[in-house]
């Protein structure tokens, strides 16, 4: 199965996707994966995608949303995950400006207890996850070292 997205051509750096055993340990059901290549990616627990050609970010978000956005152009991705404020990211430890306000607004961040690959290769960067709201902040800590947005 290929996963290059239709229109797209070739695979380019921002075509990497989580892998399956990530969503086996958290365990959740997503409304919508909001960055999804043409067709979903099969076992993204989700109900609905928007793609490429969606323009997930001109789209309503609704529910608890998934989000391994595009990390070459992460930070407009970032920026409305913060005001939708439900689901989960996974999103490269990178120098921007986005970085350190997910960090502080997020219930709950977690680096992956262990390294893995993505389908489609390896990024050059350190991961983490991000998540807003309670379930989406538990279930983070079925894949990583949570730290937990203190309430003050």
């Amino acid at each position: 199965m290929s996963l290059i997205s239709v229109g797209q051509g070739q695979l380019t750096k921002d075509d990497y996707y989580t892998p399956p055993q990530i969503f086996d340990a958290l365990g959740l059901r997503f409304d919508l994966d909001v960055c999804a290549p043409p067709g979903g990616v099969p076992w993204v627990p989700a109900d609905r995608f928007f793609t490429m050609e969606d323009d997930g970010l001109s789209q309503p978000w609704s529910g608890r949303v998934w989000m391994n956005p595009p990390y070459s152009a992460a930070t407009v991705w970032v920026r409305r995950f913060i005001e939708h404020r439900h689901g989960i990211a996974l999103v490269g430890h990178a120098k921007s400006a986005w970085h350190p306000l997910l960090w502080a607004e997020a219930d709950a961040v977690a680096f992956p207890f262990r390294y893995f690959d993505f389908v489609g290769g390896s990024v050059s960067l350190p991961v983490w996850f991000a998540a807003f709201g309670d379930e989406c902040a538990e279930a983070l800590s079925r894949v990583g070292a949570v730290r937990l947005r203190s309430a003050a």
